[in-house]
């Protein structure tokens, strides 16, 4: 089957629960639900992964996701590329088992560089393992601390590499901050029951995730999102089998689910429009992001080209506007820069559109033009 770019953007909207579709009936229930339908979800800062959740759960608030988060329906971790991500919590380990060891291999040159000896981090990992066992729960500055009571050098960046590989090893995981820092449990204690898939099923589980939330898109995108091997993401499509339909789109062969393909969604109208913070899967989840950023603005969505992406405004699939916010007692003030000439109707529509936003974080919207 071809598809046009227009028809594989509305199906893209959709497999990312950005729109309503028959084909997701049901899905986006919850923060497990979401989590678990988009595979993961890029979450290196906190706040833009909340909204990521409240983009796609409309009634909910930042603390309704951050309760959802306590009750360990999804947790942070380092599950691949070495970049945080949410993952379904009973998942965490056979993803990290199965993406986040890649990362792992670089290590050993990365604490030659910072200095870390194999007898340190193996300490490390021990005092670490102690001081939180039993249920403890200790916000970053805490566990750098502990380890400094114990003479492990946590400066410069020695301590968030210590954190990182334990994390990365499957020892520890991100729960919800304290305050406004990063905290950190035992993974085992925190999930006691995690699932254990055979390799094969676990390709072909991140595959089925990856596609049905983010397609249609290209076997590329799907080793570059999870860090696999070009042989390990053929082998995962292959595992899905027929849960995946594969399809065209201006002659480049792509993959999505085959049961949002049978609803056919129409493409998107000039009246779908979204505001997204800045790490979402909209943008994060793929390697080309043509369909979405035309290439003129990619240089005004990631600044320097850092790796630092920006809030946007998407209209009918297209990224047309950037946005900060500035949180106060009551007000949320919303600064919208336009790539493209917005006016009348269409800045009504992108100000309608922060309205879920301002009831997102339970304040009143404030929304401000060049």
């Amino acid at each position: 089957m071809e598809l046009t770019p227009q028809q594989a953007l509305g199906l893209r909207m959709s497999s990312l629960l950005l729109r309503a579709s028959p084909g997701c009936a049901g899905q986006a229930t919850g923060v497990a639900a979401v989590v678990t339908w988009l595979g993961a979800m890029q979450a290196q800062d906190l706040a833009s992964g909340l909204w990521s959740f409240g983009a796609r759960l409309p009634e909910y608030t930042a603390a309704d996701v951050t309760a959802a988060l306590e009750r360990r329906e999804a947790l942070r971790t380092w599950p691949m590329r070495g970049t945080i991500h949410f993952v379904p919590s009973r998942d965490a380990r056979w993803m990290l088992e199965l993406m986040g060891v890649r990362m792992l291999n670089g290590a050993a040159r990365r604490r030659e560089q910072l200095g870390l000896s194999e007898e340190t981090v193996a300490e490390a990992m021990e005092v670490l393992g102690a001081a939180l066992a039993g249920g403890g729960r200790l916000s970053r500055s805490e566990c750098l601390a502990v380890l400094a009571d114990k003479g492990i050098d946590t400066s410069g960046q020695r301590g968030y590499h210590l954190l990182w590989y334990a994390s990365q090893r499957g020892q520890l995981c991100l729960a919800p901050n304290i305050g406004k820092e990063q905290s950190f449990v035992l993974l085992d204690e925190w999930v006691p029951d995690p699932h254990r898939p055979e390799r094969d099923e676990a390709l072909g589980t991140i595959a089925l995730r990856y596609f049905r939330g983010h397609g249609p898109t290209t076997r590329h995108d799907f080793a570059g999102w999870t860090g696999l091997t070009a042989a390990d993401a053929k082998r995962g499509i292959a595992v899905a089998g027929d849960a995946l339909a594969r399809v065209t789109v201006d002659g480049v062969e792509t993959y999505l689910d085959a049961a949002l393909l049978d609803t056919a969604p129409p493409p998107p109208g000039d009246d779908e429009m979204l505001v997204l913070p800045g790490f979402d899967e909209y943008l994060l989840g793929y390697k080309d992001r043509s369909l979405m950023v035309a290439d003129e603005h990619k240089a005004a969505i990631i600044p320097g080209n850092n790796g630092v992406f920006q809030s946007t405004v998407v209209r009918a699939g297209r990224v047309v506007a950037t946005w900060k916010r500035t949180l106060a007692k009551s007000l949320v003030r919303i600064a919208v820069q336009p790539l493209v000439p917005l006016h009348g109707s269409d800045r009504a529509k992108v100000e309608q559109a922060f309205e879920h936003y301002a009831r997102f974080v339970e304040r009143t919207p404030e929304v401000r033009w060049p």
